[in-house]
């Protein structure tokens, strides 16, 4: 097994693990607290997991770095090295609103660059990986969709606008619901990136800057599937990048049309 093999694997492992222990939380009631504004909370589940998590990476990679949301690890994904980017609960709103819509999300990256990713989704008992050439769900492999009518595709605004960044929430729907067949929004941009790569939606985008542990892994997935993802130039996308625009690729400059407009 070469290293990106092993990442892969260690990634998939890593992910499924943390996934359980937050699985096991799901459904019972547990504390909720906030870390800053009305939405942004977190659980012990989210810190279980992400222990559990970093737990896996460690007792493979001792010496790697660590961007996680939670706790005390890096929040910026160094430019060199190895490092792995972990969120335990992507979409814990709706975690605790017991919707079973949320991931734990780990990805592997050398020199800033993604090579591997998990997406394990356990309430739906699904787990989303990529290797260094492929995209698989439960072990298949997957590929983004081939629609090229943007009236057939359903694409999904994601990330969070805050309460002063409504206009821009208004803006992305119009944008969107003008050139596209449907919109769907489903709290947890893990998972719509997964679900991209796996053609159940056509297009993905933000104006916003997403957090690393929000977004390498899904970008990673999609990329592996087939799919094309930008920043609002149109450049290939990274993880300190502005906006993110993930699509098919057929769809790619309608969605980019869509998301300028956001800020218009």
């Amino acid at each position: 097994m070469d290293d990106f093999d092993a990442r892969a694997d260690r990634a998939q492992r890593a992910a499924r693990d943390g996934g359980a222990v937050a699985r096991r939380a799901f459904r019972t009631g547990i504390d909720v607290e906030k870390k800053g504004g009305k939405t942004d909370v977190v659980t012990q589940a989210d810190r279980d997991a992400q222990k559990r998590v970093v737990e896996r990476i460690r007792g493979a990679y001792p010496d790697d770095a660590i961007v996680g949301e939670e706790e005390d690890e890096l929040k910026e994904v160094p430019d060199s090295g190895a490092s792995w980017i972990v969120d335990p609960i992507d979409g814990t709103n709706n975690f605790v609103r017991n919707v079973p819509v949320w991931a734990t999300s780990v990805a592997a990256v050398l020199d800033g660059e993604p090579v591997a990713a998990a997406n394990s989704l356990p309430a739906m008992e699904d787990l989303y990986a990529a290797d260094s050439e492929r995209a698989y769900r439960n072990g298949q492999q997957i590929s983004v969709s081939q629609r090229n009518d943007p009236e057939t595709c359903t694409v999904c605004p994601t990330f969070w606008w805050d309460f002063d960044a409504r206009d821009e929430y208004a803006a992305a729907t119009e944008a969107l619901v003008t050139r596209f067949g449907d919109i769907r929004r489903y709290g947890s941009m893990q998972v719509v990136l997964s679900f991209l790569a796996d053609g159940a939606l056509d297009g993905v985008v933000t104006n916003k800057q997403a957090n690393p542990w929000d977004s390498v892994a899904g970008v990673h997935l999609v990329r592996m599937a087939g799919g094309t993802v930008t920043d609002l130039e149109g450049n290939e996308w990274r993880h300190d990048s502005q906006g993110l625009v993930a699509s098919n690729g057929h769809i790619h400059d309608t969605l980019l049309d869509a998301a300028r407009e956001i800020e218009s």
